[in-house]
């Protein structure tokens, strides 16, 4: 099986240096679902099987099989040879002939978006969010941002503050995601760089990781708001 299978619902959305991101289309697709789910092994299929409604289970075979075809292509393996593993924030990473493959891979997907995120070499996070009204949107400012990133948003208005919430919220998303521990990290005590907040690229280092440094890539488009981060090794 082939990475042609499933080229017609993913598609290569940016590549920089060791670091490529795809995008998945989880719209509704009768034989490209089936075809899909020819990828997955026994566990997935059946694990496809206990989600409830049809979306889920559709972004998760779809997200899956397109990682699959993702990574064999990167690994130069056969699908039967790829399997899966979680970390003890239940990151998963690939096991390539029951080892650990050499390759970090990040997954995210919202409504009818996905997005794989692969690199050879250093930890990897993506986030992909739809462009949804938030009613809450002061509330979530309050506790999510930090001074500098609130004085910014308070100069916006209108579609500008919700484009710049959601352009910072999926950053740090990605960060921390690449990071590993998920959202046992509080992400208020984080702040975007202000070239990074005012552009589509820059550098980024934890407080608490100041020797490791993450290159960060916005990757919003006029469906979805997006972003990736990679450690630089």
């Amino acid at each position: 099986m082939s990475s042609s299978d499933v080229e017609c619902w993913w598609s290569p959305l940016k590549e920089t240096g060791d670091l490529t991101v795809v995008h998945v289309d989880l719209t509704p697709h009768t034989s490209r679902e089936a075809s899909a789910f020819s990828w997955l092994d026994e566990y997935e299929r059946s694990r496809s099987r206990d989600f409830l409604n049809d979306g889920p289970r559709r972004r998760y075979v779809m997200c899956r099989a397109a990682t699959r075809a993702l990574l064999t292509s990167k690994l130069s393996c056969r699908n039967e040879q790829l399997s899966f593993g979680a970390s003890w924030y239940s990151k998963p990473f690939a096991i390539l002939d029951r080892r650990p493959a050499p390759v970090s891979f990040n997954v995210s997907h919202s409504g009818d978006h996905g997005l794989v995120a692969v690199a050879p070499k250093g930890r990897v996070g993506v986030d992909v969010e739809e462009k949804i009204v938030r009613h809450n949107l002061d509330s979530l400012i309050d506790y999510t941002f930090g001074p500098n990133e609130q004085a910014h948003l308070a100069k916006e208005s209108g579609t500008g503050k919700v484009d710049l919430f959601f352009k910072l919220w999926t950053i740090k998303e990605a960060l921390i995601k690449a990071l590993g521990t998920g959202f046992h990290f509080d992400i208020s005590k984080i702040e975007v760089p202000s070239d990074v907040r005012m552009g589509t690229a820059g550098m980024f280092r934890f407080p608490h990781l100041s020797a490791v440094r993450w290159r960060v890539i916005y990757l919003g488009t006029d469906e979805y708001v997006a972003a990736a981060a990679h450690e630089v090794v």
